[in-house]
């Protein structure tokens, strides 16, 4: 079902009405429930919890069947909603989502009301969830918007609640990482707005009309190359420091290691992914010449994040941190795969964006757990773990294997994808030393499995609590989707595929001289050719075998 529209509507018919309401409800509830969650008392916190956790599910329910009500087979925007807003500036609220943000608000939708019920607050239950909440909304607005001030707008809304989230409920130095993080993250989207206002009335010059629609700004393409460069690098150095890229990263780990656990599960699951985000939708879709032509400088960036990141995660003595760096290094990985330029790579960039939400923001929760249960998260002090937690042990080794990129897991699948696309004569050698991070990531995370599970339990560590009931089903539905996604991977690079290839057409049209790079591997060696193959060859042999037991 697709319903493109001018304003909203208010029809009688009931599949204009559900096409309507969908995408400004994911934004509309979760600030519903905020709220609601702020006219309840302050003495009554469960309240504010069960509150939050029914808002945040039934958003999650609605981004859900917004993925079962996607039409596949279409790359364009889907249940495209416009109002105009300041129709003499050029500005409107307008809402879509195609097959590359689709898996991005599903995962927002379900790593919320998981958050929520695998943690709870220390203090001050009311203004907790109320953060939470508004977070969620303007996470969901970032995923869906399409115009670029409303883009902007909920690019900026999200930092408020994430700063409170880290100075009022964080540990340690929370003071020093929140203002840390606002600083840097504020820094960078300043330079944007002026970016954002340059693209416009530099269109504008050319067209005559004043638009911030980014599909008309994309499809006019009336900047120069000195201007759309520029342009670009002031949209890139926001977004770079969303991801984060290297050298931009310093706010990450301090963020992460004195964030509460739901603070760390939404930033590494999903505010990271606004960077990446930014750079796929508002970098390759608006500016795809000047995107080609800075390739080369983001594809460096993007590796030196993964040797970096992962080197310095192998020194880490805090667990928590461990998995921050691990993150800038995932996050390397996606940025390779987008400036591979071909089908393969951004497919697989969009992909690993989605697994490594699910799966660090499913060590985070486990690592809170040990910090609940321990009261520390220095490795040194944690030893022997699986014995007197086994269930707990099992966990996180299946989240911690599908991190490291294990065959049959999430990670593997967006990986592989991006090291394929990026083998090709353009990003080659990108590739080649970019490979070498996946080595380091099982070097770091399963030394640090063995070091905190493994061992001689003492003291406190050889009477730590087991999993729970409650808090085995509420990481449940990660650890499914790790399992579903590294098994069977079709229904989301379906959906998946049509919009990237509309995208790679897209810059085709836009760069002269573009032909989507094919990764440079022969078709004898085609992996998937030889999986076809294999599958031929089992088919027969199962085949002969029959017949000679028939005989």
């Amino acid at each position: 079902m697709m319903v493109s529209q001018t304003g909203l509507l208010f029809g009688a018919e009931a599949a204009e009405a559900v096409s309507f309401s969908l995408l400004p409800a994911l934004v509309i509830v979760p600030l519903l429930t905020a709220l609601v969650i702020g006219l309840l008392p302050s003495s009554r916190g469960e309240y504010a919890r069960l509150t939050a956790l029914v808002g945040s599910a039934a958003t999650g329910a609605l981004s859900v069947y917004l993925l079962l009500d996607f039409d596949a087979s279409d790359g364009g925007f889907q249940y495209v909603v416009a109002q105009d807003w300041i129709a003499d500036f050029g500005l409107s609220l307008q809402f879509g989502v195609d097959g590359i943000s689709l898996f991005l608000v599903v995962m927002t939708g379900i790593l919320f009301p998981v958050g929520i019920l695998a943690t709870t607050a220390e203090h001050h239950p009311k203004a907790y969830h109320l953060w939470v909440m508004v977070l969620m909304a303007g996470s969901m607005g970032v995923f869906m918007a399409l115009d670029l001030l409303l883009f902007f707008m909920f690019f900026e809304i999200v930092l408020v609640p994430m700063y409170f989230l880290i100075g009022g409920w964080g540990h340690g130095n929370r003071v020093y990482a929140a203002l840390k993080f606002f600083i840097f993250t504020m820094a960078g989207s300043a330079l944007m707005l002026v970016g954002i206002f340059g693209v416009v009335f530099l269109t504008a010059r050319q067209t005559g009309v004043v638009t911030f629609d980014i599909r008309a700004l994309a499809e006019a393409q009336a900047l120069t190359g000195f201007e759309s460069r520029a342009v670009l690098l002031a949209f890139a150095l926001a977004f770079a420091v969303k991801v984060p890229l290297f050298p931009l990263h310093t706010w990450l780990p301090d963020a992460h290691t004195e964030a509460p656990t739901i603070g760390s599960v939404i930033l590494a699951g999903v505010m990271l992914k606004l960077g990446t985000y930014g750079f796929l939708r508002f970098g390759l879709y608006l500016f795809p010449e000047a995107s080609y032509d800075l390739a080369p400088l983001f594809l460096t960036l993007g590796v030196i994040g993964i040797l970096y990141a992962a080197i310095v995660a192998t020194m880490q003595r805090d667990l928590k941190r461990l998995i921050a760096y691990s993150s800038i290094a995932h996050l390397g990985f996606i940025m390779v795969g987008l400036f591979a330029l071909n089908s393969q790579g951004i497919q697989g960039a969009v992909f690993q964006m989605v697994a490594h939400g699910i799966s660090t923001g499913a060590l985070f929760i486990l690592v809170g757990w040990i910090y609940e249960r321990r009261h520390t998260r220095l490795i040194a002090e944690l030893s022997g773990l699986q014995k007197s937690a086994p269930i707990f042990a099992g966990v996180f080794t299946l989240v911690m294997l599908s991190s490291v990129g294990l065959p049959g897991l999430n990670g593997f699948v967006g990986e592989f994808l991006i090291l394929l696309g990026a083998f090709n004569d353009e990003a080659r050698w990108w590739a080649i030393i970019g490979t070498s991070g996946v080595i380091l990531a099982a070097l770091y995370l399963l030394w640090a499995y063995q070091r905190v599970f493994h061992g001689v339990a003492e003291g406190e560590n050889a009477t730590m609590a087991d999993l729970k009931v409650s808090e085995f089903l509420s990481i449940l539905p990660l650890l499914a989707l790790i399992i579903g996604m590294g098994v069977y991977p079709k229904p989301i690079l379906d959906r998946i595929e049509p919009a990237v290839d509309d995208l790679i057409a897209h810059i085709e049209a836009n760069v002269d001289g573009f032909d989507e790079p094919e990764p440079d591997v022969p078709a004898e060696h085609d992996p998937r050719e030889l999986l076809i193959e294999a599958f031929h060859e089992a088919e027969a042999s199962h085949a002969e075998s029959a017949e000679g037991e028939g005989e």
